[in-house]
């Protein structure tokens, strides 16, 4: 099963995509949500068993047993796959290749693992909920676009573990940042879609000559949301680049554009052109 959503982990069940879609955009002008704050539910992640661990330490000590057991456990009871000794290893490669585009045939060449054998790994990892893929947004446009997926773990708080990132390292190496959010804001949104009113689809959109847009969410009627994820807590024009090609795309099939940031002010950019803080996400007024 998906670790806890934001919401869930405060006793409630966010509607943020409803509100989204909604004729009229309704959201707090400000979030409670320090960067130091999102930080650490970035490292936290959403295993209850995580959240009640404050010392590094013990939480480091979960992970691992956590890992131990599922791999030896849940892999073996679903699935008679040989080298289930080199999962451990790949898990920590794709954690470096989260919130990137699909390429098996690197990481087939990277981890020395045969392409087939790999396909199967990785259905097996997403059975077991740790890995997940988002499709390339494509709707007949008369564009070339990507059609490779993006790779994401299901829970930020495993990946920062495989890969050793701290607290610390997070707050002073902002490339590190990046990945993690989108990551991070991912998971938010694949979850709140399994309740939300609305019926979406969560895509990501890059065309091959480099625009992009992290995220599309699209209703079955084929309207759409586009949604860019920043690390930094202050905004210019160009932030909205990738957003602004969306809109000329998507022309009146995109009812708006969110850029999501670590700043505490929901900003109007435009028409239709909103930045809103992450912590938007899950808080109520």
């Amino acid at each position: 099963m998906w670790p806890l959503s934001q919401g869930e982990i405060q006793g409630t069940k966010e509607f943020f995509i409803d509100a989204l879609f909604s004729e009229k955009l309704t959201l707090p002008t400000h979030s409670r949500l320090t960067r130091e704050e999102l930080i650490q539910k970035i490292i936290f992640g959403g295993y209850p068993e995580v959240l009640t661990r404050q010392s590094e330490d013990r939480r480091y000590a979960w992970f691992d047993s956590y890992i131990t057991t599922i791999l030896q456990r849940d892999v073996r009871d679903i699935a008679n796959i040989d080298g289930l000794m080199q999962l451990p290893r790949l898990l920590t490669l794709l954690a470096t290749r989260a919130s990137r585009l699909f390429n098996l045939a690197e990481i087939s060449r990277i981890s020395g693992i045969a392409q087939t054998t790999l396909s199967r790994y990785f259905a097996v990892l997403q059975t077991i909920f740790l890995i997940y893929t988002i499709p390339a947004y494509s709707n007949n446009l008369g564009k070339r676009l990507t059609k490779s997926s993006k790779l994401y773990f299901c829970d930020t708080g495993l990946s920062t573990h495989l890969l050793g990132i701290t607290f610390s390292r997070l707050q002073h190496e902002p490339d590190l940042l990046g990945p993690l959010l989108e990551n991070f804001v991912a998971n938010e949104l694949k979850k709140q879609l399994s309740w939300n009113k609305t019926h979406a689809e969560l895509f990501h959109y890059r065309t091959t000559n480099g625009q992009e847009v992290d995220f599309i969410l699209e209703n079955k009627a084929g309207f759409a949301i586009g949604i860019e994820v920043k690390s930094s807590a202050t905004l210019s024009e160009k932030d909205f680049k990738g957003l602004k090609h969306l809109s000329e795309t998507l022309d009146d099939k995109l009812i708006r554009g969110i850029l999501l940031y670590t700043g505490q002010q929901t900003l109007s950019f435009g028409k239709n052109l909103y930045a809103i803080p992450i912590g938007l996400l899950w808080e109520k007024n």
